[in-house]
């Protein structure tokens, strides 16, 4: 099975976005939008990049823990993944990212 996004909203009435892989494990989560439009625009730069491992910068947190984020052209950050315990564990990540994320499959979770 391929991955999917869900759109969904905060607690504070915000929208955000996830891609989840095919087995429903979360690979990268988005910022949180004021409207439903700039969340969905957020989802369409997703599948435009995701495909480009150019647009992957490969970072570790204070606590030593790995993780990405896929910028745009721009270099505007669209998602961060989860923090992974190793270099390699955050490089599978990336690549289910690459093979998920021209997915058209949206689940609208906001009803």
């Amino acid at each position: 099975m391929s991955g999917w996004y869900e759109l969904s909203k905060s607690s504070n009435d915000q929208f955000k976005f996830t891609l989840k892989a095919g087995n429903g494990e979360a690979i990268l989560s988005s910022e949180q939008y004021t409207t439903r439009a700039a969340a969905e625009n957020g989802i369409e730069s997703v599948q435009k990049n995701s495909a480009l491992a150019e647009r992957f910068s490969k970072e570790t947190a204070k606590n030593g823990k790995e993780y990405f984020n896929l910028k745009a052209g721009n270099h505007q950050i669209i998602g961060t993944s989860q923090m992974y315990a190793s270099a390699a564990s955050r490089d599978n990540g990336i690549e289910s990212v690459m093979k998920n994320g021209s997915s058209d499959t949206i689940k609208d979770l906001t009803a």
